[in-house]
């Protein structure tokens, strides 16, 4: 038995070596095809193939290989072939080999986070301090990775932990700029310099501030970091409001509070971006009140001063003009984000630290001054030349010379208003004070503009800008009458106040029509974080599907499902069943909808006399949807016009001044019945006492096929148009029944008949003369006259609507208006 067993040992013994001989493969006996067999075990970790393979090997573990002139370690190191690695440095590999770029493997094990490579490769006395050709060392890696657990352990071996790469950067540096906190502590506990510069005089600090690292800056400061600029003068600052980084700003600024009018300071600069300042000034402006408050009254300040530098005659124009406009577009956004905006929850216009509002604004009413004194002086000049043409050049002088002198001695802060030399000089070359004003006044009032509406809740127009325009009206007209590009530049206040447009129409009027479109588009898109976002891609749940069968309703419904803000950022059509997309089908769908709109099919709108304009059907509610269509239609035209899309409709006149909230009067009719419109003219010129017409104050409308009689006041269906009241009919009438008028006003935002407030001002309409009255419906309403049937039916902007009186937030000096209306 024992022998039995013996032999059977034998047998296996034998069998185990002819089964391992028959699967192990020799390595070929040039390094070069032998590295490429091994390569891909040491990849997959096999390090008991590999083991086996260089057994009875001649394989130099020490062979580079590739472009990259890399070993077997490299490979492994790179990997985390724990095993492999250790097998190759028992065989003798070189922990400190550097391939072509000067990397060790410990380089790459510290770039991949290989720990346990490390480890192994520290025991094999691998060198830490080696430098790649970049200079970067181990430690370079791990902190641009932010791998502090594994720097905790590597620290200990560096001999300097402030090793610079080629560029002068040091591990802090690098791990700084990427943010990794814990990090920068290991690096500071280790004893890295943090003020140490690079070659370009970049700190630690510079470094966390260019990329917005608020966290490594915070520690920074905290550990004693100096604030220091590189060798070009840049700053930790200037990096943080160039790249719009709000929170690394406020930690600069919570540690060097000088740094604060540094920032307001730099709102001049326009070597960076408007929107990066007004980001990082509303961010740090909200931290707190005080911040609130400080910015804005210290943007007012350097708004006034560039302002008067604007007025002044020897200063750049452009450059100031810029400087003013920008300060005062990121005052105002400050403000209006603020816990004072007139459009938040804070009735009474207050700030946190009980602050008024206006108070913010008190720095920039020296501008407004100076501004005034200017066109007084204009106004002045404009009269005398008027009266005496010849002596325009002497009293103009006078003039200025006398402005210069009064504004020294009332106002300081103008001294730099006027240099009369300059002045005349300029007067030499053939210029008269008009000329060398305009532009700069101008500017200034558009930054008035900007200022008073901030101060407003939104889509209401200053009164005290309306009354500013109005006071100076024929000075501003003459601006605009010689250089009518000033509209176009500064006066974009006459786009949101048809009022005040109305003023200025007949010049707006002689311009070419694509000047006035470019301001038109150059305003709906002012403000706007990027103004070419309406042609961006939509995704596929943006994209309009339409059936053409059905191309209304189906438009309606899928414009209805999309939101303002979707359909302003870019428009996409797809007709159902068919694969077209892009701008040609969007334009397509626009012509084929417009011609829908004006389908008689849906009692939209009818077509007026001349056969090519229409006009709102006045039996529309036949179709039981019409009021949703209109709005669709409305929603439409607006697309269209927004999208700058062309549309197959034409309206008649009356509609398009009820669009634009312009009063309509009987000449309008012209364009929906040119022979009534006659007739009425007639009826105004001729005497008709004797001529037996039986007019009535009504009129008769074609209701499906009916036609129904329509008093136009109350009773009027039995009162006769005669010689004495023939302007009645037409125009309204002249006097104002104040009770009538009581009764018809409605109440909003609080405010009721009850409220003192309330009584207080019909107690001052009733004793108001007629003339009065009549100047205050004006005021509101745009037009002096009462509609026919009186109050009850007067018109808005989208039909009849009532007088209304509202509650505004509080504001000093905040006058009456009519922009709700």
């Amino acid at each position: 038995m024992e022998r039995a067993m013996e032999q059977l040992n034998v047998q296996l013994t034998r069998l185990t070596r002819s089964l391992r001989r028959a699967r192990t493969v020799e390595l070929p006996e040039d390094n070069e095809t032998a590295v490429y067999t091994l390569m891909p075990m040491v990849m997959a970790g096999q390090h008991r193939s590999v083991s086996e393979l260089l057994q009875n090997s001649r394989f130099d573990v020490n062979y580079a290989f590739g472009r990259v002139k890399r070993s077997l370690l490299h490979i492994a190191a790179n990997c985390g072939s724990v095993e492999c690695l250790v097998l190759l440095l028992k065989k003798g590999a070189n922990p400190n080999y550097q391939d072509i770029s000067g990397c060790t493997p410990l380089h790459l094990a510290a770039r991949n986070g290989q720990k346990k490579c490390m480890s192994k490769l520290l025991e094999y006395n691998a060198d830490v301090n080696i430098c790649n050709n970049e200079g970067l060392t181990a430690i370079h890696w791990l902190a641009v990775n932010g791998r502090t657990e594994l720097l905790h352990d590597l620290v200990q071996h560096v001999s300097n932990v402030d090793v610079e790469d080629a560029m002068g950067q040091t591990a802090l540096h690098v791990a700084c700029q990427n943010g990794h906190k814990t990090t920068v502590l290991c690096l500071l506990d280790s004893g890295a310099d943090i003020n140490r510069p690079n070659v370009s005089g970049a700190t630690p600090l510079y470094f966390a501030c260019s990329h917005g690292q608020r966290d490594t800056a915070q520690i920074l400061l905290s550990r004693g970091a100096k604030y220091l600029p590189d060798k070009n003068g840049v700053t930790p600052l200037d990096l943080c409001v160039q790249g719009g980084y709000g929170e690394t700003c406020e930690i600069l600024i919570q540690h060097h509070g000088r740094l604060f009018q540094t920032l307001v300071q730099m709102t001049q600069n326009d070597d960076i971006k408007e929107n990066m300042v007004r980001q990082v000034l509303e961010h740090v402006s909200q931290q707190s009140d005080s911040n609130y408050h400080k910015i804005l009254s210290s943007l007012a300040e350097v708004a006034t001063t560039n302002g008067h530098k604007l007025l002044s005659l020897s200063s750049s124009y452009e450059a100031q003009m810029k400087n003013l406009l920008r300060i005062v577009r990121i005052f105002c956004h400050v403000f209006c984000l603020g816990p004072s905006s007139p459009n938040n929850d804070n009735d009474m216009g207050y700030n946190g630290n009980k602050t008024p509002r206006s108070q913010v604004f008190k720095p920039l009413e020296l501008l407004w001054h100076s501004l005034e004194e200017w066109l007084v002086l204009i106004s002045t000049e404009l009269e005398r030349n008027n009266k005496n043409s010849s002596s325009n050049t002497e009293i103009a002088s006078l003039l200025l010379k006398q402005h210069a002198s009064d504004c020294l001695e009332t106002t300081p802060k103008l001294s730099c208003l006027l240099d009369p030399q300059i002045v005349m000089e300029a007067k030499a070359d053939g210029e008269d004070v008009i000329s060398m004003t305009a532009n700069r006044l101008s500017a200034v009032i558009q930054a008035f503009y900007l200022c008073c509406s901030c101060q407003m809740p939104q889509g209401m127009t200053s009164p005290r800008f309306i009354e500013f325009v109005c006071k100076h009206d024929e000075v501003l007209k003459c601006f605009v009458t010689r250089n009518p590009k000033i509209i176009f530049n500064h006066f974009h206040f006459l786009l949101e106040c048809p009022e005040l447009m109305s003023r200025f129409m007949h010049i707006i009027k002689a311009q070419p029509f694509k000047d006035r479109a470019e301001w038109f588009y150059e305003h709906l898109l002012a403000g706007q974080p990027d103004s070419d976002m309406v042609h961006r891609p939509v995704s596929d749940s943006d994209i309009l599907l339409i059936h053409r069968d059905s191309i209304f309703r189906s438009s309606c419904d899928s414009v209805s499902k999309s939101t303002n803000e979707k359909l302003k950022q870019g428009i996409a059509v797809r007709f159902h069943g068919e694969e077209g997309m892009g701008q040609g089908v969007v334009r397509e769908w626009f012509d084929v909808l417009s011609s829908e709109i004006i389908n008689p099919d849906y009692a939209l709108f009818t077509q007026s006399a001349d056969g090519t304009t229409f006009q709102p059907n006045s039996n529309s509610s036949v179709n039981p949807d019409h009021l949703n269509y209109f709005q669709f239609a409305g929603q439409i035209l607006g697309l269209a016009l927004y999208h700058r899309q062309l549309v197959n409709i034409y309206f008649t006149r009356s509609f398009y001044k009820h669009i634009l909230g312009i009063p309509v009067n009987y000449q309008d009719v012209s364009s929906i019945d040119p022979e009534y419109a006659k007739n009425l003219q007639w009826i105004l010129d001729n005497d008709i006492s004797d001529l037996g017409l039986e007019l009535t104050f009504s009129v008769e409308t074609d209701v499906f096929g009916a036609m129904e009689e329509v008093a136009l006041k109350p009773g009027g269906t039995s009162i006769l148009v005669t010689q004495e009241n023939k302007e009645l009919l037409l125009s309204g009438m002249p006097e104002i029944d104040v009770e009538d008028w009581f009764r018809n006003t409605e109440y909003t935002s609080g405010y009721s008949v009850l409220e003192p407030v309330v009584q207080w001002f019909w107690e001052i309409v009733r004793r108001l003369t007629q003339e009065e009255r009549i100047l205050l419906l004006q005021f509101v309403t745009g037009s002096s006259r009462v509609p026919h049937g009186g109050f009850a039916f007067l018109m808005g902007g989208s039909g009849l609507q009532k007088f209304t009186i509202a509650a505004v937030p509080y504001t000093p000096n905040l006058l009456p208006t009519a922009s709700t209306w």
